[in-house]
This record gives structure tokens, sequence and C-alpha cells, in this order.
């Protein structure tokens, strides 16, 4: 499989909660750059919902700060970071690394402090490998049922699968 070494995360957790701060330190995290969509909230979320918003207060607590990297659209990313005033990019075009780049460098960071968050191998993880950053890629809340998300989600099977079969105990 010619494309693993940027289709494999380092972590898969059930749910972006099971992330916390001790995984993120763990790798050297001082801020988690997070992918919005299917990734916090369902794209039917416009805003954080409590949970996610316990989750980043946990998170902003233990020092670790919070960034947003999406593909989506302006409009979509400045709603849902309306009240948290975060370090965020829409339109990132992932798997580019442009806008991790510049997420970094409007923390503060150097790239090798920064971990991804994502739920997609083909656009979060593979950003996140390209740049040189740990991956943790959660499965979808809701996903698309389009025939573009179908397929993503085809092509990337073999690759959570092997990392399943390689990681379990």
């Amino acid at each position: 499989m010619i494309l693993e070494k940027w289709l494999m995360p380092d972590v898969m957790p059930e749910h972006f909660y099971e992330v916390t701060p001790e995984m993120v330190k763990s790798f050297g995290g001082k801020a988690l750059i997070c992918d919005i969509d299917n990734t916090l909230v369902t794209y039917d979320d416009p805003e954080p919902t409590e949970e996610v918003l316990k989750w980043i207060k946990n998170m902003n607590s233990a020092g670790i700060a919070i960034s947003f990297v999406s593909n989506n659209d302006w409009e979509r990313v400045e709603l849902f970071n309306k009240n948290l005033g975060f370090v965020a990019y829409a339109k990132s075009g992932k798997p580019f690394v442009k806008n991790l780049a510049a997420a970094c460098r409007d923390l503060g960071i150097d790239k090798n402090e920064a971990v991804l968050l994502g739920d997609q191998l083909l656009t979060d993880c593979a950003a996140a490998k390209r740049f040189g950053i740990k991956a943790i890629i959660v499965p979808p809340i809701k996903d698309k049922t389009t025939l573009f998300f179908k397929t993503k989600r085809l092509i990337e099977k073999p690759y959570v699968a092997k990392f399943k079969r390689l990681n379990s105990k």
C-alpha cells in the first residue's frame, strides 16, 4: 500500500472526547489543530455543543491550545468559532499543509508542538503526515452519504483495518 506513510494515523480513539491533554502531551504537543465537521460536531451543528465546550475547556485548562483548520467555507468556520475566538482557517485544502503552518505560526509554536485531530485519512491524516506532525483520527460522527464521501471512505477502509490490526491488544 503505497500511500500508507500518509494514511496511517498515530492514534485512533473512538470519539474526540477520548483525546486527553495527556495524550496530546505524550506526543510533545502544546496545541491541537482540529478539524470541525464530523470530528467535533456533525455538519448540522452550527456551533460547538456542550460536550465540545467542556472538552475544549479541559484542554485549555491543561495548557493545550486549540485551533481550527477546516476544508469547509468561511461562513461555517466563523459561525462555529464566533464565541471561542480561536485561530481558525477555512477552505484549507487539506491535505495541503499551508494552513497547518499558518496555525502553528499564529499559535506561536513550532510544528513539532502541534498535533492534528480529524476524521478523514485522505485529508486530515495526510495533511498531518505531510506536515510532519502526529495525527489523531476519530471515526466520523455522522458521515455524508454522497458518492464522493462513500468513495473516500472506501479508499480509507483498508488503512483503518490495517491500523486496527496492528494496534489491537
